[in-house]
């Protein structure tokens, strides 16, 4: 009988071999590049020669005393890789793979393989079918390079999650060789150049902005480890540094910028590639046809009415001779130009209409409209309530100028609907655009610069009745300077004559100032530059099996990515960013020192929303707060996402930490929240406001903090460019000259002709073009987009009770959208909805529904990730 019971365990015979069939799913490199067709022969001969791709599974239950991790299995080969065709759309292919197995080796939890070809291939997933277990999936979406890249074996884990104390100790050793590995610590990988096949994360300083070498000219400091400059860390390359400037790294060339080094698995996928590069090539072509079409006109690089304005959007341009469009469709491969010819339908050279004057050309004019941006525009993070008056300032007198604005009660009583200042205030009806103090410590410098003139501003709003707000002054100040006192000038409403015409004017500067603040802090420096460190911290220190990774990492897609090749391209020295926006190449430095200002525990809805005076606590309300502007579509919108944001990150981690203590002992979550503070946002590792991360509730704000930086408040402030901005005259990025002094022929012009002063003072046509382009670009959804509430695959979590309440919170955020859509429709009660432009603010329409993958100019929709 003992004998007998030695055959049989789990009901199976011990000795009966039996079978796992498993599923791959690849994407092989000759279908992804369409420019490599040798991949797919050499390949081919290389399965013929019996050098294929093999597998090795990792039991879960049965330890290797020799190496102290899980038994593995027999090597088994990928089946008919030659004979098997790939999928005619996604290019996937599906292959066949079998393995030896008894009910001794338990359930696999991870497998190992090894790529004997000469080329990578992307790695989907593979499914398992375990006897009397079920299906084991792993979600592996990874490039796999031939073994002879790399140093040790690659290794995939299934999709279930494991705190590192519950870890199945056969896989333990496996967890923590591959955080190794992604740290970069085999064979001295942390101080050499990176390359393409490499996958390690590293931190290092945005050294990489300047060129010194080319041009002095070009030179730019270093952001981040310094008390002048702090920055987030940027992912590392290890490029050689530059000789003129050994503390500054050396640049790629443009031509090259695609290769500039991320982990390879962090790069753009196969569609959003052909999304970029196809309308990146479409937005350059559109940007030279009017500059050489310029060249013929009575005034070359300038608008000569808002009609010409008008020209971009309604005239279809072909496209000309020229060698530097020649040289840009050979960089891109076939498949790509397809895209650039047919993916949007438009004519070639046509940008299309924004959806700011699609319904009425002027409303953009209208004050309401003005003051109504700053509640639902692109930069709806600004405005705060005015609680004290005047407005004050806590910059240096002695370097800037009076602190207290020169805005006075009589400059704005008129418009106050019949209150005091002192009524107004203490109804809660004053509201403040402050873009003094973040700009005035650098008009002098900027204005030095030969296409820039700017003003430090102030603009003082009063709440109506009905909603909506109004604009009743605008000061415009300047600093001291060699030779002038400091100046400062106000502004109130007028609709004719000299007065109409400078109040137009005064607003260009403010939405000027508003553009810049906007492109370089709120958008880049808020959610681009402080996000990537929690991206390569999360890669660094946890494991894919940590419950942490799997809830973050589709909230990290393509960010490192978008990040390295706007430090390439966009706001590098020379880049677009500076042609484009006003403070040239002050730009980035700007944004260090407002960093300096920047608090995690600040960037929750709710605390910014009180901390800008917007909200205040009110126990009686649904989400405890009280909006002192009823009618704010995005706090109004952005509440309800973040909230179920909260309740989705608190039911998933109540699955994994049911005390605190389970935070505590947590290795790894304890040595990423170091790293991030510590390194990643170095330069604010010793301010007292950073959690402990010693309770579920602190794991709880992080991560919700996290996902909604990453995906609505990026969403807010990024997809709504073009639909604005797309009309230069709405959201001006540059004025190029100071108001004209009364009695000057400039002035009289102003005058006598106040679009064309406008015009003269604002974007020229080289300055727009070029703007119009690259907003175009990072304004469009990619077709292979996920939003919130989405997964890229159904199978990401082995969980079920993971699964259902993701269903959950996908379902409570369709509910979201109804909700969006009725308030929309209520545009006679909620004027802020749509405002005078017809607009309606859909910037926080999470689109959960949508799963058509169309993409493109769509003005609504919450990705996952900051990932354009």
């Amino acid at each position: 009988m003992d004998k007998l019971a030695e055959l049989f365990q789990f009901g199976q015979p011990k000795s009966a071999q039996q079978k796992i069939k498993g599923t791959m799913v690849i994407q092989k490199k000759n279908v992804l590049d369409l420019n490599d067709f040798n991949a797919g022969i050499t390949d081919d001969v290389s399965e013929l020669f019996g050098r294929g791709v093999s597998f090795q599974l990792v039991s879960t239950s049965q330890i290797d005393s020799s190496n102290g991790i899980g038994k593995l299995s027999k090597k088994a080969p990928l089946q008919n890789w030659i004979s098997t065709h790939e999928g005619v759309l996604t290019g996937q292919t599906t292959y066949g793979v079998e393995f030896d197995w008894d009910s001794s080796f338990g359930i696999p939890g991870a497998f190992f393989i090894t790529n004997s070809h000469h080329h990578e291939f992307f790695l989907n997933s593979l499914t398992l079918q375990v006897p009397g277990n079920g299906n084991v999936h792993f979600d592996c979406n990874s490039w796999v390079y031939p073994a002879s890249k790399y140093n040790r074996e690659r290794v995939f884990f299934s999709n279930r999650s494991f705190l590192p104390a519950n870890s199945p100790p056969a896989l333990t050793k496996l967890r923590n060789e591959e955080l190794r590995n992604l740290r970069g610590e085999y064979d001295g990988m942390a101080e050499t150049e990176r390359k393409e096949c490499d996958r390690v994360y590293d931190y290092d300083f945005y050294n990489d902005l300047g060129n010194p070498d080319k041009n002095l000219e070009l030179s730019r400091p270093v952001l981040g480890g310094s008390e002048q400059f702090p920055y987030p860390r940027r992912g590392r390359t290890g490029r050689p540094r530059t000789k003129t400037e050994p503390a500054s790294e050396s640049r790629l060339a443009l031509d090259m910028s695609l290769d500039i080094y991320v982990p390879r698995d962090e790069r753009f996928g196969h569609l959003k590639l052909s999304d970029f590069l196809a309308y990146s090539l479409k937005s350059v072509a559109q940007f030279l046809v009017p500059e050489l079409k310029s060249l013929f006109d009575s005034t070359p690089n300038e608008f000569d009415s808002f009609e010409d304005v008008m020209k971009l959007y309604s005239d279809g341009i072909k496209l000309p001779d020229n060698p530097i469009l020649d040289a840009a469709k050979n960089l891109i491969p076939l498949e790509l130009i397809k895209e650039f010819l047919t993916t949007d339908g438009q004519k070639l050279l046509k940008y299309p209409l924004p959806p700011v004057i699609s319904n009425d050309k002027f409303a953009w004019r209208k004050d309401e409209e003005f003051a109504r941006q700053m509640l639902a525009g692109v930069d709806p993070v600004v405005i705060q309530r005015l609680q004290s008056f005047p407005p004050r300032s806590k910059l240096d007198p002695e370097m800037y100028g009076p602190q207290i604005s020169c805005i006075t009660a009589s400059h704005i009583e008129k418009n106050l609907d019949g209150l005091t200042v002192e009524q107004a205030l203490e109804d809660n009806k004053l509201f403040i655009l402050d873009h003094h103090d973040v700009f005035m410590p650098y008009v002098n410098r900027i204005n030095a610069l030969p296409t820039t003139k700017i003003y430090a501003s102030r603009t003082i709003l009063f709440l109506k009745k009905d909603g909506t707000l109004r604009p009743v002054a605008i000061e415009l100040s300047l600093p001291a300077s060699e030779g002038r006192e400091s100046v400062r000038k106000v502004f109130t409403p007028a609709e004719e004559g000299a007065d109409g015409a400078l109040w137009q004017l005064a607003k260009a500067y403010v939405a000027v100032n508003d553009s810049g603040y906007h492109q370089l802090i709120s958008h880049w420096l808020k959610t681009h530059a402080v996000t990537e460190p929690f991206v390569i911290a999360t890669n660094r220190q946890l494991s894919v099996m940590h419950p942490v990774y799997k809830l973050l990492s589709p909230h990290f897609r393509d960010t490192m990515n978008i990040n390295a090749l706007a430090r390439q391209t966009l706001i590098n020295g020379g880049g677009i960013l500076e042609r484009t926006v006003f403070p040239g190449k002050y730009a980035m430095e700007m944004s260090a020192v407002a960093y300096k200002d920047w608090r995690f525990d600040e960037q929750g809805l709710p605390t910014d929303l009180l901390k800008r005076g917007m909200a205040m606590v009110d126990s009686s309300m649904s989400h405890g707060l009280k909006l002192m502007i009823e009618d704010y579509p995005y706090a109004v919108d952005g509440l309800e996402i973040w909230f179920a944001i909260v309740s989705w990150v608190k039911e998933y981690l109540s699955l994994y930490y049911q005390n605190d203590d389970a935070v505590k002992s947590d290795a790894e979550l304890q040595a990423w929240w170091t790293e991030i503070r510590n390194v990643g946002h170095g330069d604010k590792k010793d301010e007292t406001w950073w959690y402990s991360m010693e309770s579920v509730e602190e794991v709880e704000k992080a991560i919700t903090t996290i996902i909604w930086i990453a995906s609505a408040l990026h969403a807010a402030l990024n997809y709504g460019q073009y639909p604005y901005a797309g009309y230069m005259p709405d959201r001006p990025t540059v004025s190029r000259r100071l108001i004209p002094e009364e009695g000057s022929h400039e002035f009289s012009e102003l005058v006598e002709n106040p679009d064309l002063g406008i015009l003269r003072t604002l974007s020229n046509q080289f300055q727009t073009t070029l703007g119009i382009a690259l907003i175009e670009i990072l304004s469009r959804q990619s077709t292979d987009e996920v939003y919130l509430g989405q997964r890229a695959t159904n199978e990401w979590s082995g969980d079920e009770r993971v699964t259902k309440a993701f269903e959950r919170f996908g379902m409570k955020l369709k509910e979201i959208e109804k909700n969006i859509r009725e308030r929309n429709e209520d545009s006679e009660k909620l004027k802020n909805r749509c405002g005078p432009a017809q607009l309606p603010y859909t910037l926080l329409y999470p689109n959960t529904s949508d799963v058509s993958h169309k993409g493109g100019l769509t003005g609504k929709g919450i990705p996952n990730s900051v990932s354009i």
